[in-house]
C-alpha cells in the first residue's frame, strides 16, 4: 500500500505477475516463476506447476488420481497420506512447500522494492477452498518465513479492489483462474463488503483447458502421422507449452498456427508439428469445461436469495476470463454483459494489499464480512452428517449443540468433524477427529455432550467438546488426518532458509564472476597500451596473473575468485610503480590506479595496493 492506494510490485523479472512455477535445475538450483517456466521444455520430470490443485488433498482423492495422468512430474504418496511431487534424484516436496518457494519469492520481491524485511502478509484462496486447504496455505506462508495474518477469498479480494472506489450495490465476481473456479456473491454498501454465497470448483481452470488441447493436438499427430507423443515427456512439455500460447492467442485472432519443427523422429528421419487451430474448434474443445460454470453459479444466486435481474455488475477475474467464449456463458448466465471494470490477473492481489491495508488500520472506512463455503458438522448415529454451521454463514462465527450417547455406559465419545454438502458423513470430507473420555457411565441418552465449532476470519476451524455434568473438555483446532505436523513444518522452513542461503551464494558468485570479467578487460587493456615501456618480467606476471584469475572463474569458490583478483591488480599495479618510477607519465594516468584509467577504473571495482 502506497497510502490508501495499492501498487502491484514488478517482480526481478519486471513482470506484473509471477507463475506458481517451481523447478530444480540438474545442479539442484531452485528456479522459481518465469526462470522455472523457461527451462520446463528441457527439464518436465523437476518443474512442478499447478500443485496449488493438490493443496491439502490425499493421495486417494480421485481428482489426485486424475491430475497425476495430465503433469509430467511424478506425484507420490507422503507418510501421512496427502499427495506431494517428487524430483528425479527422489527428493519429496509437499504442495505446502512448493507455494512456500513461491511466496518467498514474492517477500523478496516486495522487500527489494520497499529495502526492508517483511514478516507479515495476507494470502489470497480460491473461496470453495475447504478448511484443509486454508490449512496448508498458512503452512506455505510459515515455510516462506511469514506470520499469515489473514486467509482472504479471491472473489472477496477482486470485489474489494473494484469497491474501493465507492462503488455500490451487488456485485457477482467470476473468477477463473489457472486452477480453480469460483463464483462469489457481495453486496457492497457503505464501505461494507458483505459476501451474501460462494460456490466453486476447485478442480477448473486453465489447466484443464490447456490438458484439453494437449489432448488433441497428441490425437490429431497420432491421426496424421501414426506416432503416439503421449510417451515422450520432452515432446509432450513443448506441446503443453504450445497449447497454452495458441489458447492465449485464440483470445485476440480467430486462427493460430501450431508449429513444432522436430518433435520426434522416427525411422525415416526427424517429424515436425504444423496444426492450423480455430477458435472455433477451440471453443467446441474446451466447450464443456465452460458449461461446468453454470452449476455453481446457479446454486451462488440461490444460496444468495437473489435473481439474475437483482446483481448490478457482473466482475470477470482470472485470466481465463479473457477467453471470448467464457464472456459469452457469463453474459448467458447472468442477463448482461460483465464489467471490464477490474485488471483479471492483478485485482485479487489489490485486494489483497487492501485488506492488509485494513488489518494496519491505515484503510479504516471498509469492513469485509465473509462467508464459509461449505456446511460444517459432526458424524452422529448411523454414518449422518449432522450440520451445525450452514454453507455461506457469515465469518467469524460460533454454534453449539447438545448431543448424548448411544450406547449404555458410554464414557468416551468419538467425534468425527466434517465438511460438505452430502447428507452421509462418508460422503464428506473428513477434517479430523478426537476422543472426549472420562464421560460417567449412565444409561444412554442421558450424558450431554456440548458441542462448539468456532470458524475465525480466515476460514479456520477449531471445534470442542464438553462433557456437561463434569465439565471437561476437549478442544482441537483442525488439522485434517493428513497435514503438516508442527516438525515438518519447521523442517520445511530450514530448507527454505538453506536455499535462500543458497540463492545469496549463487547471486555473490555471479557478481565476483562479472567483476573479475571487468578487470580482466582493464587489465589487459592495460597492458596492451604499456607492453613496450615496462619490463619483460613484469609483463609475464601480468599475464601469469590473468590466465590464473581466467582459470579460476569457472570454479564455483567466490573466495579464490576474488583472491586471484587481488593478485592480478597487485600485478598490474606494477605497471604504474615503473612508469611513475622511471618519470614516465602523470599519477593520474598511471594504469595501476584502477587498472587503466577513465571509465574502465570505475568499471573494474579493484583499489591500487601501495608497496
Amino acid at each position: 500500500m502506497e497510502g490508501k492506494d495499492a501498487k502491484v510490485i514488478e517482480n526481478s523479472e519486471g513482470a506484473r505477475t509471477t507463475p506458481s512455477v517451481v523447478a530444480f535445475s540438474p545442479k539442484g538450483e531452485l528456479l522459481v516463476g518465469i526462470p522455472a517456466k523457461r527451462q520446463a521444455v528441457t527439464n518436465p520430470q523437476n518443474t512442478f506447476f499447478g500443485t496449488k490443485r493438490m493443496i491439502g488433498r490425499r493421495f486417494d482423492d480421485p481428482q489426485t488420481q486424475k491430475e497425476m495422468n495430465m503433469v509430467p512430474y511424478k506425484i507420490v504418496k507422503a507418510p501421512n497420506g496427502d499427495a506431494w511431487v517428487e524430483t528425479t534424484d527422489g527428493k519429496q516436496y509437499s504442495p505446502s512447500q512448493i507455494g512456500g518457494f513461491v511466496l518467498t519469492k514474492m517477500k523478496e520481491t516486495a522487500e527489494s522494492y520497499l529495502g526492508k524485511s517483511i514478516s507479515k502478509a495476507v494470502i489470497t484462496v480460491p473461496a470453495y477452498f475447504n478448511d484443509a486447504q486454508r490449512q496448508a496455505t498458512k503452512d506455505a506462508g510459515r515455510i516462506a518465513g511469514l506470520d499469515v495474518q489473514r486467509i482472504i477469498n479471491e472473489p472477496t479480494a477482486a470485489a474489494l479492489s473494484y469497491g474501493t472506489n465507492n462503488k455500490e450495490g451487488l456485485i457477482a465476481v467470476f473468477d477463473l483462474g489457472g486452477g480453480t473456479f469460483d463464483v462469489s456473491i457481495l453486496e457492497i454498501s457503505n464501505g461494507v463488503f458483505e459476501v451474501k454465497a460462494t460456490n466453486g470448483d476447485t478442480f477448473l481452470g486453465g489447466e484443464d483447458f490447456d490438458n484439453t488441447l494437449l489432448e488433441f493436438l497428441v490425437s490429431e499427430y497420432k491421426n496424421t502421422e501414426n506416432i503416439d507423443l503421449s510417451k515422450d515427456r520432452l515432446a509432450l512439455q513443448r506441446l503443453r507449452e504450445a497449447a497454452e500460447k495458441a489458447k492465449i492467442e485464440l483470445s485476440s485472432t480467430t486462427q493460430t498456427e501450431i508449429n513444432l519443427p522436430f518433435i520426434t523422429a522416427d525411422a525415416s528421419g526427424a517429424k515436425h508439428l504444423n496444426i492450423t487451430l480455430t477458435r472455433s474448434k477451440f471453443e467446441s474443445l474446451v466447450n464443456s469445461l465452460i458449461e461446468r460454470t453454470r452449476e455453481p453459479c446457479k446454486s451462488c444466486l440461490k444460496d444468495a436469495g437473489i435473481t439474475t435481474k437483482d446483481v448490478d455488475e457482473v466482475l470477470l477475474v482470472g485470466g481465463m476470463t479473457r477467453v471470448p467464449k467464457v464472456q459469452e456463458i457469463v453474459s448467458e448466465i447472468f442477463g448482461k454483459a460483465p464489467s471490464k471494470g477490474v485488471n483479471p490477473d492483478e485485482a485479487v492481489a489489490m485486494g489483497a494489499a487492501i485488506q492488509g491495508g485494513i488489518l494496519r488500520g491505515d484503510v479504516k472506512e471498509l469492513l469485509l464480512l465473509d462467508v464459509t463455503p461449505l456446511s460444517l458438522g459432526i458424524e452422529t448415529l448411523g454414518g449422518i452428517f449432522t450440520r451445525l454451521i450452514s454453507r455461506n454463514t457469515t465469518i467469524p462465527t460460533k454454534k453449539s449443540q447438545v448431543f448424548s450417547t448411544a450406547a449404555d455406559n458410554q464414557t468416551q465419545v468419538g467425534i468425527k468433524v466434517l465438511q460438505g454438502e452430502r447428507e452421509m458423513a462418508s460422503d464428506n470430507k473428513l477434517l479430523g477427529e478426537f476422543d472426549l473420555v472420562g464421560i460417567p457411565p449412565a444409561p444412554r441418552g442421558t450424558p450431554q455432550v456440548e458441542v462448539t465449532f468456532d470458524i475465525d476470519a480466515n476460514g479456520i476451524v477449531t471445534v470442542s467438546a464438553k462433557d456437561k455434568a463434569t465439565g471437561k473438555e476437549q478442544q482441537i483446532t483442525i488439522r485434517s488426518s493428513g497435514g503438516l505436523s508442527e516438525a515438518e513444518i519447521q523442517k520445511m522452513v530450514q530448507e527454505a532458509e538453506v536455499h535462500s542461503h543458497k540463492d545469496q551464494e549463487r547471486k555473490a558468485l555471479i557478481d565476483v564472476r562479472n567483476t573479475a570479467d571487468t578487470t580482466i578487460y582493464s587489465v589487459e587493456k592495460s597492458l596492451g597500451e604499456y607492453r613496450d615501456k615496462v619490463p619483460a618480467e613484469v609483463v609475464s606476471e601480468i599475464e601469469a596473473a590473468v590466465a590464473e584469475l581466467r582459470a579460476e572463474m569457472a570454479s564455483d569458490d567466490a573466495e579464490k575468485i576474488k583472491a586471484k583478483m587481488d593478485a592480478a591488480n597487485r600485478a598490474v599495479s606494477k605497471i604504474g610503480q615503473h612508469m611513475s618510477g622511471g618519470g614516465g607519465g602523470a599519477a593520474g594516468d598511471e594504469p595501476g590506479s584502477q587498472g587503466g584509467g577513465g571509465d574502465e577504473a570505475r568499471e573494474a571495482e579493484y583499489e591500487e595496493v601501495k608497496k
